[in-house]
């Protein structure tokens, strides 16, 4: 999904539907963050989607692993600046107000691995800044889920199916399988399999390690209009003033 298929995400994953959401990030962070709140450090940014919404507010600087998704986000986000890196050792050698992690953080399949994200995050905020991180699933809240969903372009269009499911309940990771359906501009139909290891740990586990970077850390309820109550979690972390 990130390399190969990186410039199908526009469809796979449309801007628009990113508008509710972004509101929720965007106020967390100002409610969170000590004024002023104006430059934001997005951690794992993917194709750009939030950052469309973002960028209305703040300043961005957009960190992301994957060079497709990069690319795709340039497209989207001309205006803000792009940085080719990893969450877990990063160093721009700033600080900002803001930074902001979606579900990229999934992707931190070790405790330590989450620690070294919670690390990059806290060496980039400036004291008084607040940090917001969205996992997709607690140890509380996980359950398994299908879903599906695909767009139309102009001349391509694409229907998925998403299968999130545990193998092993003893371990830190879960499992995402995505069946794509991909219909090019020539006509034909090609189907991609990508599966997908994220970590999945309790909330305990989140807290203890935030505080242990150096963060005051709590859990809020991500609140959305197509998000069942209870159902999923954010975490805001302040950095202590000096």
């Amino acid at each position: 999904m990130y390399r190969e298929l990186a410039h199908w995400w526009p469809l796979i994953s449309p801007p628009e539907d990113y508008a509710e959401e972004a509101v929720f990030f965007r106020d967390t962070l100002l409610e969170a963050c000590k004024p002023p709140a104006r430059t934001l450090l997005e951690l794992g940014s993917g194709g750009g989607n939030n950052a469309s919404f973002l960028k209305q507010r703040f300043e961005l600087v957009l960190v992301e692993l994957a060079p497709g998704m990069l690319e795709v986000s340039r497209e989207l986000n001309p205006e803000c600046e792009h940085v080719l890196g990893d969450m877990r050792d990063v160093r721009l050698d700033r600080e900002f107000d803001c930074v902001f992690v979606h579900d990229a953080i999934d992707y931190m399949t070790s405790l330590a691995d989450l620690r070294r994200a919670f690390e990059t995050a806290f060496v980039h905020l400036r004291p008084g800044g607040a940090a917001l991180f969205m996992p997709d699933h607690l140890r509380e809240n996980f359950a398994p889920s299908s879903d599906s969903s695909g767009s139309d372009g102009a001349d391509r269009a694409v229907r998925f199916l998403e299968w999130t499911w545990d193998p092993d309940p003893s371990d830190s990771t879960v499992t995402t399988d995505y069946v794509y359906a991909l219909r090019g501009d020539d006509g034909e139909l090609h189907v991609e399999h990508d599966r997908h290891v994220t970590g999945l740990f309790s909330r305990l586990d989140w807290l203890r390690l935030l505080a242990e970077v150096g963060f005051e850390a709590r859990p809020v309820p991500f609140a959305h209009s197509e998000v069942e109550p209870g159902t999923y979690e954010a975490f805001v972390a302040t950095k202590p003033e000096r």
